[in-house]
């Protein structure tokens, strides 16, 4: 589970996590910033913990 203020790699690039919301069939998305200030909704497998 990728908690607010967490940096992650997407499929498109790398952000931060800045929301997380349940869907109507019980699962999280999390919506990741990116360094353009875009905003993309993804699901936990399609993301992956980035190293510091």
């Amino acid at each position: 589970m990728f908690k607010p203020g967490e940096r992650v790699i997407t499929p498109r690039s790398q952000g931060i996590v800045i929301d997380v919301a349940p869907t109507p069939s019980g699962q999280f998305v999390f919506g990741v910033e990116d360094e353009s200030g875009e905003v993309t909704y993804f699901t936990s497998k399609a993301l992956r913990g980035a190293e510091s």
